[in-house]
């Protein structure tokens, strides 16, 4: 189209092209004319310009998003992630935040939620405000683009907090995130637990994360029995103190071994514990290949539950060492919510698997081992029914939990243990705990059993533990060299003996590995020295009693060689 067909077809145009249109349409306008004409257009579109100032331009998208956001409160971690507090159900007004009150003088309506500005949760938010703004969604690399702008603006310029997965702890409170759509939590002192609608703690929510019920009041836990197949008191007491220790804002946590013959319900009963404290939306997972993969797995869960195990391998026994005690990882990667990767975290661990997967000492002694009996096919349920059935004691076993805690934050600073085992902060806060369900000294009886049986069971499975237990039945010291040693015990064991050290390196290795084991269950002392003149490396080896005699209780009334014949029955609470 040329241009005076564009003029002729819009004359309602810029003001000036209608004066020109007439101009050239009236050949009675003289030269005079169309300058008067030019002129006064001119005036008309000065006046018009200074009357009505021009049209601000259009927002970018991503820029339009960062100004929706201005109503997130951002503040960063410690370690450097980016975090804001919004508001949903309700708008954030500009006034006093000291007191929740509005310019208006109204109270803000809605809950708060935290989110990663980096991660999905932040970005759907974001999202559904400009939505609301402008009816349309935005693009992602719009909704990403001002995520790296707001997390720039975190790290800058905002307030440090601490965030929190599941479980904190601030003022002598631990706060318990019930995960569910109101963004509760339940705050648990010494006098109690309440449910409270604004914690003062920052959770943040994976995306797997699963909602608890809204506990209930109640003070007993005798309905696990069933639901677990845990049927004998001294193993009811384990998992119940394993699960008051994960109830913890912070480590050392035991490990949890469930044992048992096949079909014995083991998954079933990780699942219900992991349940009863972090559900997610897989109940259960495999263990890790390597420790980057176990360091993720932290990063999004609180309680770790891996499944139908067949042996710990050695790298994996080490890690969950360091895991359960709070010990240091290689910076891994980053969580599903858009955090980044944890250095120094502590979790609950659960493990469960036919064959016995304790075979390191260090994991041993970190330990509550629990073994399932078998399940007649006339007592089995549906799988419906069961969780049905621990759906509907969820509430109450919560409670009672709960306020065991509560108990135990009571009288924690009292609390006092003649002798402390390797757990020992695990111990103290499991007594503190106890008398809420059951009578004082329970708890500790049966961990010493539990410890002891442990220790056993390592022993039984150790060749060089076995044959040093033979070669100190007609001794109560010997020194030497490694090799020296290795000779001695190779000649008791028998050519045909697997797992057994191929050098005397190898052997002093073992040794070591069993010698605090060795020291605390049976009373037999490994020392490692030197000799003054040669500078030889010894290996001393003492005992107070035959080995044998406390692995098999004939050392009279100690209760220390008795490690599986203790009896414990509680009273417990209605």
């Amino acid at each position: 189209m040329t241009d005076d067909a564009s003029r002729a077809s819009n004359p309602a145009g810029h003001p000036m092209d209608t004066v020109l249109q007439r101009i050239f349409e009236d050949p009675t306008v003289t030269l005079a004319g169309e300058r008067k004409m030019i002129a006064d257009a001119g005036t008309r579109v000065t006046q018009k310009a200074a009357v009505q100032p021009p049209s601000r331009p259009v927002a970018r998208p991503a820029d339009r998003l960062v100004e929706l956001a201005g109503t997130a409160e951002l503040f960063h971690t410690p370690d450097g992630i980016a975090f804001a507090d919004v508001t949903v159900g309700g708008q954030r007004e500009t006034g006093d935040r000291e007191t929740g009150l509005s310019e208006t003088g109204h109270r803000e309506t809605g809950h708060r939620e935290t989110w990663a500005v980096r991660g999905r949760g932040f970005g759907r938010w974001l999202a559904r405000r400009y939505l609301a703004a402008e009816g349309r969604a935005p693009a992602a690399e719009a909704v990403h683009e001002a995520a790296r702008t707001l997390k720039v603006a975190a790290l800058a310029g905002s307030c440090e907090r601490a965030v929190h997965l599941r479980i904190g702890a601030a003022q002598d409170r631990l706060y318990l995130d019930l995960g569910d759509a109101d963004w509760r939590a339940v705050e648990i002192d010494a006098t109690g637990w309440r449910i409270v609608d604004d914690p003062p703690l920052r959770f943040r929510r994976p995306p797997h994360l699963r909602a608890l019920p809204a506990p209930e009041a109640g003070n007993s836990i005798d309905s696990l029995r069933g639901l677990l197949n845990v049927r004998s008191d001294e193993d009811l007491v384990t998992v119940a103190a394993w699960a008051l220790a994960a109830l913890r804002e912070r480590g050392p946590y035991p490990v949890l071994v469930l044992a048992g013959e096949q079909g014995s319900a083991k998954s079933t009963c990780s699942a219900m514990l992991r349940a009863l404290i972090d559900p997610g939306a897989a109940r259960l997972r495999a263990l890790p290949r390597d420790e980057r993969e176990l360091l993720a797995a932290c990063q999004d869960n609180h309680v770790l539950a891996f499944d139908n195990l067949s042996a710990v391998p050695p790298w994996a026994a080490d890690a969950l060492c360091r895991l359960v005690s709070g010990g240091g990882f290689a910076p891994g990667p980053g969580g599903a919510d858009g955090t980044a990767g944890l250095i120094g975290v502590a979790r609950p661990v659960i493990l469960n698997g036919i064959v016995d997967l304790v075979a390191r000492p260090d994991l041993a002694d970190r330990a509550l081992l629990v073994t399932l009996p078998g399940i007649a096919a006339t007592a089995r349920r549906p799988e419906a029914e069961l969780w049905a059935a621990f759906e509907a004691e969820r509430p109450r076993l919560i409670g009672a939990l709960l306020t065991a805690v509560a108990e135990g934050m009571r009288r924690r600073p009292e609390t006092q243990l003649s002798g402390l085992p390797r757990m020992a902060d695990f111990a103290l806060w499991a007594t503190a705990c106890e008398t809420a369900l059951w009578p004082a000294g329970t708890f500790q009886a049966t961990y010493a059993g539990n410890l002891a049986g442990a220790a056993n069971d390592l022993f039984e499975a150790d060749p060089v533990a076995t044959a040093l237990f033979g070669f100190l039945d007609a001794r109560d010291r010997w020194e030497g060299t490694a090799t020296d040693l290795l000779s001695a015990l190779a000649r008791s064991a028998g050519p045909d003996v697997r797992d057994w050290p191929g050098n005397a390196r190898a052997f002093a290795g073992r040794l070591r590995q069993l010698a605090g084991a060795l020291r605390s269950r049976l009373e037999i002392e490994v020392s490692f020295l030197r000799q003054p003149t040669t500078r030889v490396r010894l290996i001393r080896v003492t005992r107070k009693r035959p080995p044998w005699d406390l692995l098999s209780g004939r050392a009279g009334n100690d209760d220390r060689a008795r490690p599986r014949a203790a009896s414990i029955q509680p009273d417990r609470k209605p």
